[in-house]
């Protein structure tokens, strides 16, 4: 939605990228913080846009009630994916798993907000997911992390500069 999503995605965004280059490419150390640039270059457009005078992008009522409940189930979701891959014995899938239960925690948000580019945003999380099933490990794992930090990053750009057109047009 605006720039304060934009932070939670960012930030999740970064975590996906993060979690990917441990998991799969075996990547230790401080490397592990370079996904992390991308989230402090959001949070600092982030920032200079929630600063700004205005109220910008705020949801309807009806609208945080979905994003609530949404986060809620994501948090379950997440819980039960990470728990039934570990017990199958497929390290492997949990990215994939992770992807899948983001990507569909933002479609009943975008269908209560009526906001299109959720279900882009959730669509693009579950073929990113499906694909990271279907593909043999790492590459599956890989490319379901990489492409969900790359669409949860892009969503974010996009929140900060659609929260700052409306401070700047004066929507309220």
């Amino acid at each position: 939605m605006g720039a304060w999503g934009a932070l939670i995605m960012g930030f999740f965004g970064a975590v996906f990228a993060a979690l990917t280059l441990a998991w799969h490419w075996h990547v230790t150390g401080a490397a592990l913080a370079l996904p992390f640039v991308p989230f402090v270059a959001i949070a600092l457009a982030a920032w200079v846009v929630i600063r700004r005078p205005g109220k910008g992008i705020r949801p309807v009522p009806h609208v945080e009630r979905a994003i609530m409940w949404s986060s809620i189930g994501e948090g379950l979701g997440l819980f039960l994916a990470g728990n039934i891959v570990m017990n199958l014995h497929r390290p492997d899938l949990l990215l994939p798993a992770m992807a899948l239960v983001v990507g569909l925690h933002f479609l009943p948000i975008a269908q209560a907000a009526r906001f299109r580019p959720f279900h882009l945003l959730g669509g693009a999380l579950i073929v990113a997911a499906l694909a990271g099933f279907a593909l043999a490990a790492p590459l599956g794992g890989s490319l379901a992390g990489f492409s969900a930090a790359a669409a949860l990053w892009l969503a974010a750009a996009m929140a900060v500069r659609r929260d700052h057109r409306a401070k700047a047009l004066g929507f309220h």
